[in-house]
C-alpha cells in the first residue's frame, strides 16, 4: 500500500500536482486549512491524519529530529534540501511512497536526496 503523504507550506505545488498525476495520495497544509499551525501542531495534524509530512523547511527537520531523540512518536518526516530540484524531489518522494510501509518510516526522519 503506499504511503499518504502531507505536504507542508514549503513545499512547491508544482510536487504535489506532479505527485497527483502519478495517483499518489497528497494533502497539502492549505487544503486542510491548516497553514497557520506551528510546524509542532502540523506534526500532530500529520500524524492523526496517518500522513508523511514532507517540508523543505530545516527548522521543521530540527523539530522531528529532536522528537526523535526525545523518543516522541510521530507518523514520519521527509526532509527535501532547498537546492533540490522539483524533478528530484518528484522522483524520491514517488519511490518512497512506493516502496515504504508506514511502519518503516514511523519516527524517522528521512532526508532527500536518496
Amino acid at each position: 500500500m503506499r504511503l499518504a503523504l502531507y505536504m507542508d507550506v514549503h513545499v512547491p505545488l508544482s510536487v504535489t500536482m506532479q505527485l497527483r498525476r502519478r495517483s499518489l495520495d497528497v494533502l497539502t497544509a492549505q487544503d486542510d486549512d491548516a497553514t497557520r499551525l506551528t510546524d509542532d501542531d502540523l506534526l500532530v495534524r500529520a500524524t492523526v491524519l496517518g500522513r508523511i509530512l514532507v517540508t523543505q523547511d530545516i527548522r521543521f527537520r530540527v523539530l522531528a529530529e529532536e522528537r526523535q531523540r526525545a523518543g516522541g512518536a510521530f507518523v514520519g518526516l521527509i526532509y527535501g534540501h532547498q537546492s533540490l530540484s522539483i524533478g528530484s524531489l518528484v522522483k524520491d518522494l514517488d519511490l518512497i511512497a512506493n516502496c515504504l510501509n508506514a511502519e518503516e518510516i514511523a519516527n524517522r526522519v528521512i532526508h532527500l536526496p536518496l
